[in-house]
């Protein structure tokens, strides 16, 4: 189960050194003029997660494997990409293969970096990126419509509920509104997303900030997170240099830069496990003295289909869920101690998975 999260933006905003600090290597070029990255470099990274460690610690688990987020770092965009301007045409077909976009905006003056529009303004720069995949969302829009719109007219019930979804889409778009801003039936809201329109995909906006503000943000970074907090989107502050820097560090090394200037952990830390809980997921466990492995799943599945991310013959044979919420699993110091305590569950097959289970499946093979 692969979720993919876009990192876009303008030319020189910091996008590939936050994905070279991302995935610690160099693979995407980070250099001073637009259109550095070509081709679109993925990263699959660890989302971070303490509690695996002490799941592991208290099964003596020989191994820790975390579940993982891709990352696509996708060629800059400019103004009129979506007439093809720039990279346009390409940029737009590698937005189209994501499932959430984390829009990476510069909040950092320096004048030995050139803007491609010649003025710090984040808030102006995502509502570029975003009018552009508007027009293109609209133009794809308004062309695939009129067959629709005319099988709709014979009768076609399938076309009828699809011709009353793109032309909400096309009515929001036309108002200068993403379609993500659509209001939905629970019914509507797979077909809607089947659309495919670049507009309805959820929004992270990475603040870029100057190494001085990347503990509290700055008068830039402020700006955007009242655009997020309008819209329903988030925002995280990271400082890309300091980024990069963090991840040359050794591991024992990085807690004591971060401590001496002001921060916790890692931004990146923040944004993965923002963009993870943007797209929707959460996290299950698995734990025993071979491994303590987490394991991803959406908000709202049930536990055949949590069984069948490990296998899918777990979810054809399913049988019952042997289940223990995670404070639970701590506050008995394992499986047995949570036993003891009334807390081992036997779940069917309408159980919803919460974040955090620990969960063992019986199946029949």
């Amino acid at each position: 189960m692969g979720f993919k999260c876009g990192i876009v933006g303008l030319p020189n905003v910091g996008k590939s050194t936050l994905f070279n600090a991302l995935t610690q290597t160099a693979a995407a070029q980070a250099a001073n003029y637009p259109f550095c990255t070509i081709e679109p470099n993925v990263g699959d990274v660890a989302v971070p997660d303490p509690r695996i460690e002490k799941l592991a610690a208290i099964a003596k688990s020989a191994e820790i494997i975390p579940t993982r987020i891709t990352f696509v770092d996708i060629a800059g965009l400019v103004r009129g990409a979506s007439k093809g301007e720039g990279l346009g045409n390409q940029f737009l077909a590698n937005i189209r293969e994501v499932d959430a976009i984390a829009h990476v905006l510069r909040c950092f003056e320096d004048d030995d970096i050139t803007h491609v529009e010649g003025r710090i303004d984040p808030v102006g720069d995502a509502e570029t990126v975003e009018t552009e995949l508007m027009l293109a969302d609209l133009e794809s829009l308004e062309r695939r419509i009129i067959p629709i719109e005319k099988k709709a007219k014979g009768g076609e019930k399938e076309s009828k509920e699809q011709f009353a979804l793109m032309s909400k889409a096309i009515a929001l778009l036309r108002e200068g509104k993403p379609a993500r801003q659509a209001e939905l039936t629970l019914e509507e809201r797979e077909p809607y997303r089947q659309l495919g329109l670049m507009t309805q995909k959820p929004v992270l906006y990475v603040c870029n900030v100057d190494e001085g503000s990347a503990a509290d943000g700055n008068r830039f970074s402020k700006q955007v997170e009242e655009k997020a907090r309008r819209e329903g989107a988030r925002s995280v502050v990271i400082s890309a240099r300091i980024e990069e820097e963090v991840a040359q560090l050794a591991a024992a090394e990085r807690e004591e830069f971060l401590q001496s200037i002001g921060l916790e952990e890692p931004g990146l830390n923040r944004m993965i496990r923002t963009g993870y809980d943007l797209l929707g997921l959460i996290t299950f466990f698995t734990v025993g003295p071979k491994e303590a492995r987490a394991w991803t799943v959406t908000k709202g599945s049930r536990a055949p289909q949590a069984a069948g991310v490990i296998h899918t013959d777990f979810e054809h044979g399913f049988i019952r869920a042997e289940t223990i919420a995670y404070d639970d699993y701590i506050a008995g110091n394992g499986e047995a101690g949570a036993r003891d305590a009334g807390k081992f569950r036997l779940e069917g097959k309408e159980y919803v998975v919460a974040d955090g289970d620990v969960m063992h499946f019986r199946f029949n093979s």
